[in-house]
């Protein structure tokens, strides 16, 4: 029974990117405790106003609770000034509680939204509390294989429709490397118009190099493996 008591490893693949106009948030659905898949479809891409979501990766309870914190505090803070919470400040109320209790906390986070002030913003905020405004940015385990991609893909003016093909093919690369990241891909689309949210079925994605491709049972894999039967 002791490995009941041992750290789980977490893992995910969480994405944000700017766009000409807005941002895309982009995650896969696989929760994941250790070797178990905890939850295959989750939705790890929160709201937390009308016009800002969070991407939530590492401890799904610390995660959740955290941003149930936060959209408490922008309800409050939106009935104070009238007016929406701009993306800076949603990404400093997280930055906030983040870093005091970054003793207590493993969860890394993405930030993403538009305001009339500044536009489509992505801040990230890693494990710590560290706060960083980029053009786009990548967590959770699986961004270990996207760093290179990003480099060469990403570029400044993109529109709204290349935002979205470079989000979906950016996490269905890592679910094919990454055991911990999978299921389906999930996208959240932010502009002055309001907010679209996509779902891509995990047996739509590309399949990458040496990837097999989707069954519906085990069973439709067996079959068409097993050797032709023995003549006497």
């Amino acid at each position: 029974m002791e490995h009941l008591n041992q750290p789980h490893s977490m893992g995910t693949t969480i994405i944000g990117v700017t766009y000409n106009g807005g941002v895309v948030l982009g995650a896969d659905s696989r929760t994941s405790t250790g070797v178990y898949v905890a939850n295959r479809a989750s939705d790890k891409i929160t709201q937390l106003t009308d016009n800002v979501y969070l991407c939530r990766s590492g401890s799904a309870a610390d995660s959740q609770v955290l941003s149930d914190y936060v959209r408490y505090y922008l309800h409050q803070h939106t009935i104070q000034l009238g007016q929406p919470a701009t993306v800076k400040v949603a990404a400093n109320l997280v930055r906030l509680i983040s870093y005091n209790n970054k003793n207590m906390l493993q969860t890394g986070l993405i930030v993403g939204g538009w305001d009339k002030y500044e536009g489509g913003k992505i801040y990230g905020v890693p494990l710590g509390g560290t706060i960083l405004e980029q053009p786009f940015t990548i967590g959770g385990s699986g961004s270990s294989y996207l760093y290179g991609f990003f480099d060469q893909e990403w570029k400044e003016g993109m529109t709204k429709d290349e935002a979205e093909k470079l989000v979906v093919k950016a996490v269905s690369l890592a679910i094919a490397r990454d055991g911990a990241s999978g299921g389906v891909v999930r996208t959240v689309t932010i502009n002055s118009e309001g907010v679209t949210k996509n779902f891509y079925p995990g047996d739509t994605l590309p399949l990458w190099h040496e990837e097999l491709e989707p069954h519906n049972s085990l069973l439709d894999i067996l079959s068409s493996t097993s050797p032709e039967p023995m003549v006497s």
